[in-house]
């Protein structure tokens, strides 16, 4: 059986968005048509009005509708601690598990060559020129632990050396209540090789 063609054109539109394929696309069509129409209408009139207003924050490249973001404007935040993230999704992360309270550059994606992404399309003249204003002591570089991460935290480092700010990497390891012998090899690895003095204390 086929669907009508606008029928076809919305379960191939629902496809654009993560972990949707089409199954999943047609039985969120179907449920759109049949069951929540009204809800349907909210959906496009949201959709439609964050696509408008939503952009990126003039400072740290997060997604807001302001021009500066919450985060940015806040007085509240260590000005001394700036936090290099691949999205606003990570951001969200960390502000989830509290306890950083400096403020975010968020690169909407990572390095890599061979799918044209260089350093200007993840925002690296914005990151320099945001450092070179002074006032910043620590970048946090809190790239995924992936190879395009690894190789984008490593450009990042070589492009701030001599601007004065300490650069730190995320520590990565072990899983609390994690046992040896389940880690795989690259984990175990980084964790000997990023040990720390013990304090029995």
């Amino acid at each position: 059986m086929s669907f009508s063609p606008l029928i076809e054109r919305l379960m191939e539109s629902l496809r654009v968005l993560p972990g949707v394929g089409p199954k999943t696309a047609q039985r969120m069509a179907m449920h759109r048509l049949e069951r929540d129409r009204e809800g349907s209408r909210r959906l496009v009139e949201v959709l439609g009005e964050a696509l408008e207003r939503v952009g990126y924050c003039r400072r740290c490249r997060t997604l807001t509708e302001e021009e500066i973001c919450r985060i940015c404007a806040s007085g509240r935040r260590d000005d001394s601690l700036l936090c290099v993230v691949e999205s606003p999704a990570d951001q969200l992360a960390f502000e989830d598990a509290g306890g950083y309270r400096g403020h975010y550059f968020v690169l909407h994606g990572h390095l890599s060559p061979l799918d044209g992404i260089g350093p200007e399309d993840i925002g690296l003249d914005q990151l320099e020129a945001r450092v070179a204003e002074g006032g910043i002591q620590e970048v946090i570089l809190a790239t995924n632990p992936t190879v395009e991460g690894e190789a984008t935290a490593h450009y990042i480092s070589a492009q701030l050396v001599g601007q004065g700010v300490t650069l730190s990497r995320l520590a990565y390891g072990m899983p609390m209540g994690g046992e040896l012998e389940y880690v795989d090899g690259g984990t175990l690895s980084r964790a000997f090789n990023g040990r720390l003095p013990f304090r029995g204390d």
